[in-house]
């Protein structure tokens, strides 16, 4: 994380956080066979900074993951509906990076971290169009790519693994990007995340890559309680009916997007709210939309 030379006041952790926002009281309460918590309502104030959005994005979350240890598991037919939901509405959900093969799929995730898809779609536009293939990102060097991507925070230690990993498929693999997880977690800037979606959009395998949206829907509704990404993965891997997996991950990273969001959640148009053990549910304004899918890519 880049920070400034300037000292800045100490601040408390999303955790503390969350604790201290869980410890007020809220209606209903969350049901459980260890006890019962409350959460509060997220309060709908804009953050100032896009700093000030990150953090309460992670305090949202935080508070997720902490109501989600004693929330009651959902039952299979519970998962089988939900999913069964989600397919109805958008039976072939997709990402919102653009790309146009593995490797410039496998750029664009790499790119997306701590950025928006609109920002990096911007940003490999003209990237990818001067270097499409990983030999071309080699041959534009650091400096060629951090060019095109400067937009993007971080954008100098991103073109240095861009290179990097180009360099490793080119100088290993042949210039093809491996479908293998283990393989992909070796390459500069690539973790488990950025594994598992190019692993599922590139080479339709039934992985679930964990994003800050998913790792809060999955904790807030109930569908999979863990105290970091890789313990969200593996339960919504053990709950998920196997015909929904491929685009299981899909559907809930829209679902926080646009509907489950970190600040006020828009539980009135949510399409699994009746099956979401979630207590501070937001009540619907004065004229609301009736119940509708997350927008497809």
């Amino acid at each position: 994380m880049v920070r400034d030379d300037k000292k800045s006041p100490p601040r408390k952790s999303p955790r503390k956080l969350a604790q201290k926002a869980a410890a007020k009281p809220a209606s209903p309460s969350v049901s459980s066979a260890a006890g019962r918590k409350r959460a509060a309502a997220p309060v709908d104030v804009a953050p100032a900074t896009p700093e000030a959005g990150k953090r309460r994005r992670a305090v949202a979350n935080a508070a997720a993951a902490l109501a989600g240890r004693d929330i009651t598991p959902w039952t299979p037919a519970e998962v089988a509906q939900a999913f069964s939901r989600f397919e109805a509405a958008d039976p072939e959900p997709k990402g919102e990076l653009d790309y146009v093969d593995p490797f410039t799929l496998l750029v664009a995730v790499v790119l997306s971290a701590q950025a928006t898809d609109v920002g990096v779609n911007k940003a490999t536009r003209t990237l990818f169009a001067a270097a499409p293939t990983p030999q071309a990102m080699m041959a534009l060097g650091e400096e060629g790519v951090a060019a095109h991507i400067r937009t993007l925070g971080l954008y100098r230690g991103k073109a240095r693994n861009v290179v990097a990993l180009s360099r490793r498929l080119v100088e290993e693999f042949g210039g093809a990007v491996p479908a293998d997880r283990a393989i992909l977690e070796t390459l500069p800037g690539v973790g488990r995340k950025t594994a598992n979606v190019v692993l599922n959009i590139a080479f339709g395998l039934p992985t679930i890559a964990v994003d800050t949206h998913l790792f809060r829907v999955a904790n807030r509704t109930g569908l999979s309680a863990g105290r970091n990404p890789l313990e969200v993965e593996l339960g919504l891997e053990r709950v998920i009916p196997g015909r929904f997996k491929l685009h299981a991950h899909h559907w809930l990273i829209l679902h926080g997007r646009y509907v489950c969001k970190a600040r006020v959640p828009e539980c009135w148009r949510c399409l699994i709210a009746d099956l979401c053990r979630w207590p501070s549910k937001t009540p619907a304004p004065a004229t609301a939309p009736a119940p509708t899918a997350s927008p497809a890519a």
